[in-house]
């Protein structure tokens, strides 16, 4: 066990009526949990102790549990003092192991510990905070795969795949003299191959992996006056934009995070997109492709009555996202509804109405379909989160730069490559990291996990 200092804080939040939790790790964790209870604390069983403060006077009477290191969830010994759930009771425990010890956990930091300790890998770790947060059924059994460790392994395999292969380019180097195809060229490429295939694979997952994480990015685009703040209103529920009947009311990006069905989305309202207008409007719009490059999702709204006003600039702009949703709005207006689609216009293009909410019953069927996949299946599905979308594109970029450059023979530069998408790898376990990192992953936990 690691020398560090002794933590506590509150586990769990407090509710009226409910249990609250104080958690030790550490090393004084067993004798600062013994000072409260008033008792010796038997590892993994439950003992009913009177937690008093240093007047000897009672606090509260609750349960306290000691896990003696290894076996415990940090990996250190830690003590649980379940209390009532009173934030004032619970304050007073934490301030009382503080007095005997022990100092306040930073955020996130029992899972940091876990992690240095070996008992969950950082993509696991991560898992928790994903768990915690998780606001519908499939993401919360997503993050139970991904802390179970599915993630990791097919990560794992893909490494060790990955090592083998440097491992051959590095003894190839050994003997510059002999051509690279004397030396198992072809069985390296073809192994190179499997594990670019097996890459692609990973990346498809984690990339939904992480819209059930983090729900569907969906970006709103359109001419001006097309509908698109009324949409974004419609689908919120609230009046969250600014509507007018003025060109270029939306000058700026306006992010708005809801919940369709049970699907989580972040819509983002952009400035119209047209030809000219003022030097914050033309910001506007190329902050507006800025954003559809990173979407999931493009939702392409056009004025029904004129289809065909600005369908060809907001079409190519489209384009950045990997799917695109084409709307027909202010249907309602229209003289005659349904029939075909206008020229240029999808056949699958949903006719709306913001104003009357026609349509909005499809389009949330849509959604719905879209943010679980175009399979819509979930089994065996994962949580992943964009830095390791990001480390999988990297490591993918390296694999393919190393092929490339044992083609050329040059394996100087293929071992470099195949190095940096191994260490891209690394990022997402753990394996390779830096401390800024770990501070910025664990930081985002609540206190006391």
């Amino acid at each position: 066990m690691t020398d560090r200092d002794t933590i506590a804080a509150i586990a769990t939040p407090a509710g009226a009526g409910g249990v609250g939790i104080v958690r030790l790790s550490g090393p004084r964790a067993k004798p600062i949990g013994e000072g409260i209870a008033g008792r010796t604390l038997i590892a993994r069983r439950a003992a009913y102790a009177r937690f008093r403060d240093s007047d000897d006077a009672i606090i509260d009477d609750g349960i306290a549990l000691y896990f003696a290191a290894p076996a415990s969830y940090t990996g250190e010994d830690v003590v649980e003092l379940q209390a009532h759930g009173s934030p004032a009771v619970l304050h007073q425990l934490v301030d009382r192991c503080c007095a005997l010890g022990a100092r306040r956990a930073r955020p996130g930091e029992f899972s940091e510990r876990a992690f240095l300790e070996g008992k969950l890998d950082l993509a696991q770790a991560e898992a928790v905070a994903d768990l915690i947060a998780a606001s519908d059924v499939r993401a919360a059994r997503a993050a139970r795969r991904a802390l179970e460790g599915e993630f990791s392994r097919r990560v794992e395999a893909i490494a060790d795949a990955m090592l083998r292969a440097r491992v051959h380019v590095e003894a190839a180097i050994d003997f510059a003299d002999e051509p690279i195809d004397t030396l198992g060229g072809p069985q390296l490429q073809a192994d190179l191959s499997a594990i670019a295939d097996a890459l692609d694979v990973l990346l498809r997952d984690a990339e939904h992996g992480r819209r059930l994480r983090d729900g569907l990015h969906a970006v709103i685009v359109g001419p001006p006056n097309a509908g698109k703040s009324s949409l974004l209103n419609a689908l919120a529920g609230r009046d969250r934009a600014i509507v007018t009947d003025v060109a270029g009311t939306t000058r700026d990006l306006l992010h708005e995070a809801v919940r369709i069905d049970g699907v989580e989305l972040t819509l983002v309202d952009t400035a119209g997109l047209r030809e000219g207008g003022d030097a914050i409007e033309r910001e506007g719009m190329r902050r507006a492709h800025a954003e559809l490059e990173r979407a999931d999702l493009a939702i392409v709204v056009l004025d029904a009555r004129d289809p065909a006003a600005g369908r060809e600039a907001v079409a190519a702009a489209a384009l950045g996202a990997p799917a695109q949703l084409w709307l027909l709005n202010k249907s309602d207006l229209l003289p005659d509804a349904g029939g075909e689609p206008p020229v240029g216009v999808p056949g699958d293009a949903l006719a709306v109405s913001a104003l009357t909410g026609e349509g909005l019953e499809a389009l949330h069927a849509r959604l719905r379909a879209l943010a679980a996949g175009e399979a819509g299946a979930t089994d065996g599905a994962f949580t992943a989160r964009a830095r390791h979308v990001d480390a999988l594109r990297r490591a993918a970029a390296g694999l393919a730069q190393a092929r490339g450059e044992l083609v050329r023979d040059s394996l100087d530069l293929a071992a470099e490559a195949l190095r940096q998408s191994h260490d891209a790898l690394g990022e997402i376990t753990g394996r390779v990291h830096a401390d800024d990192l770990l501070g910025h992953i664990f930081s985002s936990f609540c206190i006391g996990k």
